[in-house]
């Protein structure tokens, strides 16, 4: 079943997160990727986040594909003008690519280019406008496409982030729905209740909203989160427990498949799972789920 049928269905599906290499040695990737082959519905390619340079998203997704294994590509506004947008979105869908997630992208002064020079020549709302005129079969200038691509399309929101207004998030989030978008990737959920009430008033919107489910790689880490990211809620209850715990990597797994049972047995359409770094931790994650 494809990404979008389950989605059009109801489904619980599960993403994955897939970090291209920073380089062309695309051995490792696809050897976690392969891992994951039946067990989850789609690999979210991220298009060089935290602004770090690295393989791009197309080219990463391009790899997987050709292993048979679907992806959702994410696009970004940072990179690229108009042109370079549509024409890699065109490229995507030549070569099967069925899903894209539209983001905005971080400053590159987040990454290890601090010299390099923003584009944002046009916003995530223009992108997702893009997205859906290439549908149309046109481009962002009016001219007729030969063939126009078919995209399930999906962006980001802060829903559940401490410290957001959820009127105006739900604000958002409409006109992202109202633009074509048809999932949303929420920040890292550590408990249903911070995202719950979110959720319960976005129902009329009538999309999937996938919260993401972070794997923690240790007490350091989660106490760094607690303090630094404070959009993100991290219960005291989960850092005693990190404390307690003798296995600490193996209380982290734990954690994150305990987090994703949870989410599906509240009702949320799916969950998008980021090990960071630690990609041959998933397949533990989901024997647990």
């Amino acid at each position: 079943m494809t990404l979008k049928a389950k989605i059009d269905e109801g489904g619980f599906a599960i993403l994955a997160e897939m970090e291209p290499p920073k380089g062309v040695d695309v051995s490792k990737m696809t050897e976690n990727a392969i891992r994951l082959k039946g067990r989850v519905d789609a690999l979210v390619v991220p298009e060089m986040s935290n602004a770090v340079m690295r393989m791009s998203a197309l080219g990463g997704a391009m790899v997987l594909q050709s292993k048979g294994l679907e992806t959702v590509m994410q696009v970004n506004c940072r990179d690229r003008n108009r042109i370079a947008l549509q024409a890699d979105l065109l490229a995507a869908h030549g070569c099967g690519i069925a899903n894209v997630m539209a983001v905005t992208g971080e400053d590159p002064s987040y990454g290890d280019h601090h010299q390099a020079r923003s584009v944002y020549d046009i916003d995530l709302m223009d992108l997702l406008a893009a997205i859906n005129t290439l549908g149309q079969g046109k481009d962002m200038a009016g001219i007729e496409l030969a063939g126009a691509p078919d995209f399930l399309v999906g962006s980001t929101s802060d829903a559940g982030a401490k410290g957001k207004s959820m009127e105006l998030e739900l604000e958002e989030m409409k006109k992202k729905a109202d633009a074509g978008a048809r999932f949303f990737i929420t920040p890292p959920v550590f408990e249903t209740a911070a995202i719950a009430p979110f959720v319960k008033k976005a129902q009329a919107l009538q999309v999937a909203i996938i919260p993401t489910v972070v794997l923690l790689k240790s007490l350091g880490m989660a106490r760094y989160m607690a303090k630094n990211m404070g959009h993100i809620a991290m219960p005291d209850e989960l850092i005693k427990r990190l404390q307690k715990a003798p296995d600490k990597v193996k209380e982290c797994t734990l954690v994150a498949a305990e987090t994703v049972r949870a989410l599906k047995e509240e009702g949320f359409s799916g969950v998008m799972i980021a090990t960071i770094g630690w990609e041959h931790k998933l397949p533990e994650i989901l024997e647990r789920v």
